[in-house]
């Protein structure tokens, strides 16, 4: 029986989202217990029509304090120690948990989580990563925000736990790895990504060189790796096409009788097309780098989404993804200082 703690009041809509998102995991995983993190006298009731089978494993955990979705996150470490946040990172720390899953403040989660846990030996700054939708499948990219600058030697960094991670998550022994840039040519992008894709060449990673924006939706590489920055501007990026393009099919096929007669008959292939780009269905990003499983739901994410980001928890900690990472860099720090 493996426990993952949520905090149950992280996010725009906190045990709302989080408990209804609980209890729908519980009832696909049996081999699941959650401890829900939060305020005892809010969470109670909230759970007072939950069946006793599942009940039985869902634990509250009473913490007073909440991190705001705009709070500093050098006041939620320092002047929130009881938090929900905190608390459920506390418990991964104390063993009482073997990963947590929150939808609060980013920057906070980051903050508290590499005090707490700690980074794992080789890595300079741990990275958030999440799989994107492609062609034929899904794509990981990394970092999506936790970090604005980064060195060649972290870019590097971020290839090797991504790799790691898609290892075990994916069972890909052999990861195509390629490297974000304005062009494919050796002569493109600035001097650190140039760095980083010299670091990689000279891997043992299978690294296939730099890759373009469109690239990441067709599918050319399953590692996309680049600074927090352009990570988290493409990110949002995608997000806001989905929905436009979510918005678009809908107002046209409504925009009169023809349409709607169309839209019926296309129905089959614009629900396929919905769930393929829904970006609830991805929901879920990785603190990777750290010493213990964390998971960043989105922070306006329902109990759909939020739900997708704890199985992604679960199958991280079925697939002991920190000793992949900590056992990859090592392997190839080794490698590196024999060469």
């Amino acid at each position: 029986m493996r426990t993952i703690a949520l905090d149950a009041m992280g996010g725009d809509e906190g045990h709302e989202v989080v408990v209804p998102a609980a209890l729908r995991v519980l009832a696909e995983l049996p081999a699941l217990r959650l401890v829900l993190v939060g305020q005892r006298e809010v969470l109670e009731p909230a759970l007072s029509g939950a069946g006793g089978r599942l009940r039985s494993r869902l634990e509250i955990h009473h913490a007073s304090e909440r991190v705001e979705m705009d709070d500093l996150p050098s006041h939620a470490l320092r002047a929130k120690k009881d938090s929900s946040m905190r608390v459920a990172v506390n418990l991964v720390k104390e063993g009482a948990a073997q990963a947590c899953v929150s939808a609060g403040n980013t920057g906070a989660l980051m903050a508290i989580s590499r005090f707490v846990l700690k980074t794992l030996p080789g890595v300079d700054r741990p990275a958030i990563i999440s799989a994107l939708p492609c062609a034929n499948g899904h794509t990981y990219m990394l970092d999506l925000g936790a970090n604005v600058d980064c060195t060649a030697e972290q870019l590097f960094e971020f290839a090797v736990m991504g790799a790691a991670l898609v290892r075990a998550v994916d069972n890909n022994p052999r990861p195509r790895v390629g490297l974000l840039n304005i062009g494919e040519e050796e002569i493109k992008g600035n001097e650190r990504v140039r760095e980083a894709a010299q670091l990689l060449a000279e891997s043992t990673l299978n690294y296939i060189g730099f890759v373009e924006g469109d690239d990441v939706y067709a599918g050319a590489a399953d590692v996309v790796v680049c600074d927090g920055f352009v990570g988290n501007v493409a990110l949002k990026t995608s997000e806001g096409v989905a929905r436009f393009i979510a918005d678009t099919v809908k107002q046209e096929f409504g925009r009169n009788l023809f349409n709607r007669l169309a839209g019926l008959a296309a129905l089959p292939a614009l629900k396929g097309l919905k769930a393929r780009i829904d970006p609830r269905r991805y929901n879920g990003a990785s603190l990777l780098g750290l010493q213990g499983i964390v998971v960043k739901s989105h922070g306006g994410a329902d109990a759909f989404a939020f739900a997708n980001a704890i199985r992604i928890a679960n199958v991280e900690v079925d697939k002991a993804v920190p000793d992949k990472i900590r056992d990859g860099l090592a392997g190839l720090l080794a490698a590196r200082r024999a060469g």
